[in-house]
């Protein structure tokens, strides 16, 4: 019996292509289950309040994978998940353009705030925009901490360095290689830059004791976030994302944060279109 039932879950691994295990968090009971890879949503528990809305009009339920824009990608594009939750315009464009993901929808945003050390050792905090904040950061070499995971943080922040024509390298510039709460409270920790989402700052700021806000406000800093599917996606996959941006869905985003932080910690899609590529 032990060895049909080892055999029986085998089985089921190598039907759904990821397995239980690989879920970071499983929302709700129901018999059908989609599998969705999102990084700071997730984190911030914004996911969960949108899958438990769900799983009320369906039998479904949600796996929660931990991931990255960039490994998100990844997954929707070899099927082993039916749905990315991303801020990665370029690379979800070219997704599209490749044929392997569709339905790209706009769900809201969020922006990036570049925080650091109170007394500010590189005076970003009177720059005319990012690029130069950016650009005092590495002429300074202030300690600055990089996720270097590939994932929209760091896509944006190497756009950055990019168009302030600063390719950072030494002892100074920090790869941490965590996600985005884990790296906010090594900078905090050690007094490094870094540029961390509105989102998990507002979560964290009662928490920091050595950070705040030094730079903020630039158009470039905006932060859309998308759902996509495969290219043949699933019945209730596709629900799913027309739910992300149904009115319901739009509600859950906007309001997200309000009750427990006092303030949202995202902007609904309506807000995010002026700035969605």
């Amino acid at each position: 019996m032990k060895i049909l039932s080892k055999m029986a879950l085998v089985a089921i691994i190598s039907l759904t292509g990821v397995s239980a295990m690989d879920c970071t968090a499983i929302y709700g009971k129901g018999k059908e289950q989609i599998k969705l890879a999102t990084g700071s949503p997730g984190e911030l528990g914004l996911l969960e309040a949108l899958a438990k809305a769900f799983n009320t009009k369906h039998n479904s339920s949600l796996c929660w994978i931990k991931a990255g824009s960039g490994e998100s990608l990844r997954l929707l594009k070899e099927k082993q998940i039916d749905i990315a939750m991303v801020h990665a315009p370029k690379a979800e464009k070219e997704a599209i353009k490749e044929g392997w993901a569709a339905n790209r929808t706009l769900i809201g945003s969020n922006e990036f705030y570049i925080l650091g050390p109170k007394d500010d050792p590189a005076d970003i905090k009177n720059s005319k925009n990012a690029k130069e904040a950016y650009s005092k950061i590495a002429q300074k070499q202030a300690l600055f901490y990089t996720r270097a995971d590939n994932s929209g943080t760091h896509k944006k922040e190497m756009s950055i360095w990019k168009n302030a024509n600063v390719k950072p390298s030494g002892a100074w510039y920090v790869a941490n290689k965590d996600f985005m709460l884990a790296t906010l409270k090594k900078a905090d920790e050690t007094k490094g830059y870094f540029m961390s989402d509105s989102s998990t700052y507002k979560l964290a700021k009662n928490e920091l004791k050595n950070l705040e806000i030094l730079y903020a406000g630039d158009k470039v800093l905006i932060n859309t976030y998308v759902a996509m599917t495969t290219e043949n996606p699933s019945k209730l996959a596709l629900e799913f994302v027309k739910f992300l941006s149904s009115k319901e869905g739009q509600d859950i985003i906007a309001n997200y944060g309000k009750e427990k932080y006092k303030e949202n910690l995202y902007e609904n899609a309506a807000y995010a279109k002026q700035y969605f590529e």
